[in-house]
């Protein structure tokens, strides 16, 4: 029997979630977005055991109506839609799933997740969610910690701006990456950290690259690892140069300002172009005790665009789709709690390698 699944949100990642989901057969899927365009273009991918509905998801009563039937809810929508989406799959008991970065938002997932009759699993994707599963599983072969460090970058692999950077996924998350504070352990205290900050430079494969603070990366692993590790942070990897235009941006012009992001979207939205090119890199390293010494253990990967059922995705489309996707799955085979917050380091690392669409990640 196909499980009931509704994805709430029809744009560049929930379209590669619908290539992913509906090629296996096992999923009966209903799609809603408000965006005709979105919807039309959904029509025309044709892809299998999926219906559309033209929605307003930002009305509570509404997604409600439209959650209700479905033992599994998808959100692909921007992060301040996340409480009227999470709020609504508790009322239709459907389990809850989200690819939000934004800290405030997800507070409010764990708060309606505490006496949830079904499994809420925010922060699903690649930073947050895959990034948080790879150095849980590298942090457990060490019997003491001190330090572990999180990097993660969408990089066009042909820049050609002065930015180096095209835009890959939601510029809203991305603006929200760049805005708001950020968290860390260090020395084994948990600290509110600034974004755009503490950069620094390292080379990987003879490309050089920078990293610098970002919001929401870590997910919930500060407070997973709070007491066992002595520093912990995430920062995302870009081009050399890119931070600095940012900050000229967020900073100097003030467009990082609440009530201006609109502002600095439209920039954005119509001076970057968007590319299929891309690269995604993951790296983690972590360092502690083990067998009596310290040791460095470190796990680097790299992920490509590729073309997946005949559609050409980015990397940045496959690896955030095919992380929601795992966890899914994951749930819904027995893998994973079935009530209450799901945190993305519950996962086991073999397990989501060993998956259909975690697998993207392993190749």
């Amino acid at each position: 029997m196909k499980t009931k699944l509704i994805l709430l949100g029809a744009g560049k990642i929930g379209d590669a979630i619908l290539n992913l989901l509906s090629h296996t057969g096992d999923y009966e899927i209903t799609v809603a977005d408000r965006d005709p365009e979105r919807l039309q273009y959904v029509r025309q991918a044709a892809f299998p055991h999926v219906k559309v509905v033209a929605a307003d998801i930002s009305d509570a009563a509404t997604v409600t109506h439209l959650i209700e039937g479905h033992q599994v809810t998808l959100s692909a929508c921007p992060y301040f839609l996340t409480h009227v989406i999470a709020t609504a799959a508790k009322k239709a008991k459907s389990h809850y799933f989200d690819l939000t970065e934004d800290v405030a938002s997800t507070r409010v997932v764990k708060q309606l997740a505490e006496d949830a009759s079904t499994a809420f699993v925010p922060q699903c994707g690649l930073a947050p969610g895959f990034i948080s599963i790879v150095a849980n599983d590298v942090a457990s072969r060490f019997e003491q910690l001190r330090d572990i460090q999180m990097r993660v970058g969408a990089l066009p692999t042909y820049p050609s701006n002065a930015l180096k950077y095209n835009l890959t996924w939601s510029t809203d998350g991305l603006i929200n990456e760049y805005c708001n504070p950020c968290e860390a352990i260090v020395d084994g205290t948990l600290r509110e950290t600034s974004a755009l900050e503490e950069i620094e430079h390292f080379s990987l494969d003879g490309i050089n690259y920078e990293a610098f603070n970002t919001s929401g990366g870590l997910g919930t692993l500060c407070e997973s690892l709070a007491g066992k590790v002595h520093n912990l942070n995430y920062k995302t990897v870009r081009y050399p140069g890119h931070r600095d235009i940012v900050k000229v941006l967020v900073r100097d012009l003030q467009l990082g300002q609440l009530e201006r992001r609109h502002i600095l979207k439209e920039v954005m939205e119509t001076a970057i172009p968007i590319t299929k090119q891309d690269v995604v890199l993951v790296f983690v390293t972590v360092s502690g005790i083990r067998d009596g010494r310290l040791e460095q253990e470190t796990y680097a990967k790299k992920i490509y665009s590729q073309k997946v059922n005949g559609q050409l995705l980015s990397a940045i489309q496959l690896t955030t789709a095919s992380g929601i996707c795992t966890m899914v799955d994951l749930v819904v085979q027995g893998k994973l709690p079935q009530r209450g917050l799901v945190r993305q380091e519950e996962a086991k690392l073999a397990d989501f390698l060993a998956n259909r669409f975690g697998r993207y990640y392993a190749a």
